[in-house]
């Protein structure tokens, strides 16, 4: 017997300001524009930015369900884009670094997702903390988001590194922002596809899109819409549609790899039912 395996990827990036959660939150529209039921977790605890990039101010966040004993089904929040978020506050210390124990909460909570949802998009911070790296090994696939720049570019390449040598995570996919040209983009992917072939024996890295230099995602931001829904036909959306499309070709894997995972309990049913 099989069960269906909601497919959770996160969002992530060594250096801020390369525009991570504006991705998140288009991939998320594109994804239930197809019909797929999709929740994005905002996972960047301290610094929330998934409410404030679409206009809207939630009630409770995850805040409240660490602190203040809500329930996932009451913090979790429905947009009128078709797909629903789970908030985080913005500007509190203690959202900082999660304890062991708030970490298994959460993946105890999240258990109640585990029918309702064929996609959860977790928006991580940037950068190597506990909490980046927590939830990059809590989820199936990890989508790295970089710009040409060379602080990305090394950012990013931290980021990698730490998780092979330090958790044994081997497969990245990449996504490159904000490129003025395609050569631009294929440059930093092949800069980084060498210094991860050299040093870090064993990385997989897949391209999955290139999102050129777009005026289009700057208003969005400033109108705080999502801009595939905004400027449907501009160069960026054109591409986010294509990642989208793509990651539903995603299979969810029910390998179990050391690190416990979002829906760990439906993982090992599958597992052990497969066995």
């Amino acid at each position: 017997m099989t069960t269906n395996l909601p497919m959770v990827l996160s969002v992530t990036s060594g250096k801020g300001g390369v525009g991570k959660t504006n991705i998140s939150v288009n991939l998320a529209y594109n994804l239930s524009r197809m019909g797929k039921k999709v929740v994005l977790l905002d996972a960047d605890l301290g610094l929330a930015n998934v409410d404030v990039l679409l206009g809207i101010a939630p009630k409770l966040n995850l805040f409240h369900l660490f602190h203040e004993g809500s329930k996932l089904q009451d913090v979790i929040f429905k947009t009128s884009y078709g797909f629903d978020i789970l908030p985080a506050s913005s500007g509190v210390g203690d959202m900082v670094s999660l304890s062991t124990g708030q970490k298994l909460d959460l993946l105890e909570a999240m258990d109640y997702l585990e029918d309702e949802v064929d996609y959860l998009i977790v928006d991580t911070g940037a950068g190597i903390n506990d909490n980046v790296l927590y939830f990059n090994l809590a989820v199936q696939e990890r989508l790295l988001v970089l710009t040409p720049e060379p602080t990305s570019l090394t950012d990013a390449y931290a980021l990698i590194k730490v998780m092979k040598l330090n958790h044994g995570v081997d497969r990245f996919r990449v996504m490159i922002n904000m490129a003025p040209d395609m050569k631009s983009a294929k440059e930093v992917f092949s800069k980084l596809y060498k210094a991860c072939d050299h040093f870090l024996s064993g990385v997989s890295l897949d391209l999955v899109g290139v999102i050129p230099r777009d005026q289009e995602m700057r208003k969005a931001v400033i109108k705080q819409t999502p801009v595939c829904s905004m400027s449907p036909g501009c160069p960026a959306c054109r591409t986010l549609e294509e990642t989208a499309k793509k990651i539903t070709n995603w299979k969810p894997t029910s390998e179990l790899d050391g690190n416990i995972k979002f829906f760990w309990k439906k993982l090992l049913f599958q597992e052990q039912s497969v066995a």
